[in-house]
């Protein structure tokens, strides 16, 4: 076995997980001589590779599989995309990875460690298959759960008086939901394809099939109604995350609509106050315009020894009917 590539061995050899991180080209080249699998899957293996959406392919005698799950960055409080690769064989899985998916590793450091939980997933290929997409399935739920609660943050900032500053957060959800559904969006049609495999296999006895593989004696048995199951279950998870997340984007939509008339309405509270404001001031500024004039002689109000008083008088009672008039018509 190459450095850099790590295997675990069922008790009685007959099912191998082969598990490579950051597959470069001495890890490929170990692939291509080994199995000799398709040159363009093995191109996509490449570690520096990133594929732009699932796939699953029916191969001269292996299935080729990408998946992509998410991850959570926190530095940059974005959600990405960690792509891992499967190689799948009569008697093997391979899966290729750049070791930023915690449940696949600390399935494979639990199965290479203890023999208890190796025996009891390596039974077959798609019982071992089912642990490592289940585990990485099962890893989308706190990433939801964090959204979830995100969500919930935004809802209570809303009506504190914070909605400005939640525009930003809202944005950051909208984009963390989008790119996760987007990671999740081509899964189920993926996993049923996977599922439509065993219709591809040549029967071999009543409830059993065998891989159609050039290699009979390297192919495996499949009990095709456990397989049915495993690929159901796979099937019903990725509905239910998908239905989760159409929840949290129509939460979050009616969230930033309702946060955008709070913030349109207080602006436009803030307008009227202002406009009202304009308008009481402009017979102001007429009036100090007029007593503002160099016509000394008709001037009223210019020779009388308190007509300053009486000039701020005037414009104060011009200012109080406008807001009893402005009240009367409930503009205040």
């Amino acid at each position: 076995m190459e450095k850099g590539i790590e295997s675990i061995n069922s008790a009685k050899g007959r099912l191998t997980w082969i598990n490579i991180v950051n597959a470069q080209k001495k890890e490929v080249d170990y692939l291509r001589r080994k199995y000799k699998f398709n040159e363009l899957d093995l191109k996509d293996a490449f570690a520096d590779k990133y594929a732009q959406r699932p796939k699953f392919y029916v191969r001269n005698g292996y299935s080729f599989l990408i998946l992509q799950f998410p991850v959570y960055n926190n530095k940059t409080r974005a959600i990405e995309a960690e792509e891992i690769d499967f190689f799948i064989g009569s008697n093997y899985i391979i899966t290729l990875h750049k070791n930023n998916l915690p449940p696949l590793v600390e399935l494979f450091k639990l199965c290479s460690g203890d023999s208890f939980y190796r025996e009891q997933y390596f039974g077959s290929v798609p019982s071992l298959l089912y642990e490592i997409i289940s585990n990485l399935q099962e890893y989308c739920h706190p990433i939801m759960d964090h959204v979830s609660l995100d969500i919930k943050t935004i809802e209570k900032s809303i009506f504190t008086g914070l909605e400005r500053k939640m525009v930003t957060e809202i944005l950051y959800i909208k984009r963390n939901i989008l790119a996760f559904r987007k990671i999740m969006q081509a899964h189920k049609n993926v996993i049923q394809k996977l599922a439509r495999e065993r219709m591809l296999a040549a029967p071999l006895d009543k409830g059993r099939v065998l891989l159609n593989t050039p290699d009979k004696n390297r192919a495996g048995v499949w009990n095709e109604e456990k397989s049915k199951i495993y690929f159901n279950d796979l099937i019903e998870r990725t509905k239910d995350i998908w239905d989760n997340l159409g929840e949290q984007k129509e939460m979050i939509e009616a969230l930033e609509d309702t946060n955008s008339s709070l913030v349109s309405f207080k602006l436009n509270d803030i307008m009227r106050t202002l406009t009202i404001f304009s308008v009481i001031i402009l017979p102001l500024s007429f009036l100090a315009g007029v007593f503002g004039m160099n016509t000394v002689n008709s001037m009223p109000f210019m020779d009388h020894p308190q007509g300053f008083w009486l000039i701020i008088m005037i414009m104060l009672l011009v200012s109080l009917l406008m807001i009893l008039f402005f009240k009367r018509k409930k503009w205040l």
